[in-house]
């Protein structure tokens, strides 16, 4: 029983992780906070990391009533939301991250880093599967903890920023990226596969 706890707890974390697409985002922090002193770069990476914590747990826990309110069948968001998810993997490993620089005075902490750099609509239509799919409380309850540590996990990266780039360089990041799209892209796949599966045994 703990060992199945465990396993699904790591399973989900590591699927919010990649989800949330750390590398990328801390390309795109990093680049839209130069001129930024340490403190103010960690001050926004709390920031962001309490927008993404709180939208993404939201659309978790209610994904099924979102479900129910619009008549969409798990299924159908499956197909949907994973076709959505590989375009963004796609673009993800083709894209470099943007120099786009915004002014000192621009609010930058939940539009854009947190909504749609980290949440996307990509990552909003997974999280609301992973929500949907997951019914029993106990397993629920471990979701939320494994999303909370996912978006502790990349707040932790984004603190890190200035060390990190240091460490692996400008090169290294983009590498980074391009293996969480990798990895992203067979997570789409395999949420389109299932639907697809479901979908004409229930026929």
């Amino acid at each position: 029983m703990m060992n199945n706890a465990l396993s699904f707890f790591v399973s989900v974390w590591l699927k919010f992780f990649f989800l949330f697409t750390p590398f990328f985002a801390l390309s795109m922090f990093l680049s839209m906070t130069k001129g930024y002193s340490e403190t103010q770069r960690h001050k926004l990476a709390l920031r962001i990391s309490g927008a993404v914590g709180i939208s993404c747990l939201i659309l978790f826990l209610f994904g099924d009533v979102i479900f129910s309110l619009f008549g969409i069948t798990l299924d159908s968001f499956r197909v949907g939301a994973g076709a959505l998810l590989f375009l963004s993997a796609v673009g993800l490993v083709q894209a470099n991250p943007s120099t786009l620089k915004p002014s000192p005075d621009e609010d930058i902490a939940v539009v854009p880093l947190a909504m749609p750099i980290i949440v996307g609509p990509a990552t909003i239509g997974t999280l609301l599967v992973l929500g949907g799919e997951i019914t029993d409380t106990f397993h629920k309850g471990l979701g939320c903890l494994a999303l909370l540590l996912a978006v502790i996990s990349v707040g932790t990266i984004l603190i890190l920023a200035s060390f990190i780039e240091r460490a692996v360089g400008k090169k290294g990041l983009n590498i980074l990226s391009k293996i969480s799209g990798l990895i992203l892209a067979a997570l789409a796949a395999q949420m389109i596969l299932l639907g697809v599966q479901h979908f004409f045994s229930v026929k």
